[in-house]
């Protein structure tokens, strides 16, 4: 798996995940899984603070109300984008859940020109779906900086810091690295008094296991420091159906929360749902 674009996972990592994986959880075992509200943190990357469990409270619309994180820097990614030929980081052919992601997804999520694949403006006339080809995953997606499948220290505490881990499919699948606790997970997304609803397909920017800000109930700041300190990548049809003030760059003033798939409403983000799993 390669890290795509400002986001994913080195190469290397997929074909050793499953191993390291393994290796940590066996050497550490529970104590050595990460921070949460009662234990210190123990060393692990991206562990600068304690991640509180969101409480089991009521969202409108039905399932857990999670926090709300606010005024985030966001960027733009799109499938086939190639970000930086010379980084290891800097293709979204693939993504770190996903090996096979530019077909999986149907194509360039967006424009092709001279073969390239570019983004482009979306309209509300189309739900902001591409123009060039019909998807076959959402186009609405997004990517957090926490991997729970290619990242070893991610990955030995995702039972600990993800709010969802202890509920079915995911309880299930503790210590299967082949299976993410991320992926197709729902998010709100709002700005400028726009709410648009996207899944994450990705992760990212920067950072991979910066749990204290993804789960974490105070608001934290991403540790991510490069592309504006941005929190997250989102795709073009985010970006069309939030109005970001740009087609490709950072935007901020975002706020975003978890939610279940019972919370989601009907739009366009529904018209699509991506629902494989890690390939």
């Amino acid at each position: 798996m390669t890290r795509s674009g400002r986001n994913g996972a080195p190469a290397t990592m997929r074909l050793a995940r499953i191993a390291a994986g393994v290796l940590l959880v066996g050497l550490t075992g529970a104590a050595l899984t990460g921070c949460s509200l009662f234990k210190p943190c123990l060393g692990l990357a991206g562990c600068g603070g304690t991640v509180v469990t969101p409480t089991s409270t009521s969202a409108p619309g039905g399932g857990t109300s999670y926090p709300v994180h606010t005024d985030i820097v966001g960027t733009t990614f799109w499938v086939g984008e190639i970000f930086d030929p010379n980084a290891d980081d800097g293709s979204q052919v693939l993504s770190t859940y996903d090996s096979n992601w530019l077909a999986n997804y149907g194509g360039c999520d967006g424009t092709t020109a001279g073969g390239s694949c570019e983004t482009e403006a979306r309209s509300a006339a189309n739900d902001y779906f591409p123009t060039e080809i019909t998807p076959k995953e959402n186009p609405f997606y997004l990517d957090l900086p926490f991997d729970d499948v290619n990242d070893p220290a991610a990955f030995a505490r995702r039972d600990q810091v993800v709010p969802w881990a202890g509920q079915e499919p995911y309880a299930s699948h503790s210590g299967d690295s082949n299976f993410s606790y991320m992926k197709n997970r729902w998010v709100a997304l709002s700005y400028n008094g726009a709410t648009c609803y996207a899944q994450i397909e990705d992760a990212g920017p920067g950072e991979y296991n910066d749990a204290e800000y993804v789960f974490g109930a105070d608001d934290a700041r991403p540790l991510n420091s490069r592309y504006g300190g941005a929190g997250m990548d989102v795709s073009p049809a985010v970006v069309g159906c939030l109005a970001f003030d740009e087609l490709n760059g950072e935007q901020g003033g975002i706020s975003w929360q978890f939610v279940d798939d019972s919370a989601v409403p009907p739009g366009p983000w529904t018209k699509v749902v991506t629902t494989s799993q890690v390939q």
